[in-house]
């Protein structure tokens, strides 16, 4: 990271892979974005989870992301309703939280695919990294998927209300540009 911002250099987006990441693979090609959410999502704690109700309308929900076996890891109650949406169309959006008007004004957003997860011995080692992060683990059935990461975009929110945006894609390097706020919205 750069005065607060992210390294664009070209190594950081050395891994060449053009399909859907996992949290690993994420972490090798776009280091710096991996490193923020990370620590976002642990600080936090939170994450909300954007997807795509069975009426076509979007739906965004708290959930509590976890980084297991190189998998970012979102684990639900059975049979919840972000559960069912991602069980019927697994699109969906994973962005960090700002919990607070006085966190730094940066976000990450991860737009990908949700991937169940019904290898028991996958569930097992959540729930025991579950029980390490948070003292607790889930009793009886849940619903426990992986993010295919597609796309990520981190947006570092300026004083004079410009965002400037780190954008990346499988194969392609970190790319940087500043959206500037004319007053009546912002502008590329």
């Amino acid at each position: 990271m750069q005065g607060g911002g992210l390294d664009s250099s070209p190594c950081a987006a050395a891994l060449v892979h053009n399909g859907p990441m996992n949290w690993s693979e994420f972490a090798q090609a776009a280091p710096d974005l991996a490193r923020f959410g990370e620590e976002r999502f642990k600080s936090t704690g939170l994450a909300l989870v954007g997807t795509v109700r069975k009426d076509g309308l979007p739906r965004i929900s708290p959930v509590e992301p976890l980084i297991v076996d190189g998998q970012l890891c979102l684990g639900m109650m059975y049979r919840s309703r972000k559960a069912l949406d991602l069980l019927r169309d697994p699109r969906c959006l994973v962005q960090t939280v700002v919990c607070n008007r006085n966190d730094p004004a940066e976000d990450l957003k991860l737009r990908g695919h949700a991937v169940q997860i019904d290898d028991a011995g996958a569930v097992e080692r959540y729930c025991q990294a579950l029980k390490e992060a948070i003292d607790w683990r889930p009793e009886g059935q849940f619903h426990l998927f992986a993010l295919d990461i597609e796309s990520a975009t981190y947006i570092k929110y300026l004083e004079n209300g410009d965002q400037q945006l780190t954008e990346w894609r499988p194969g392609s390097p970190a790319r940087e540009r500043l959206r500037h706020w004319t007053g009546g919205g912002l502008a590329d």
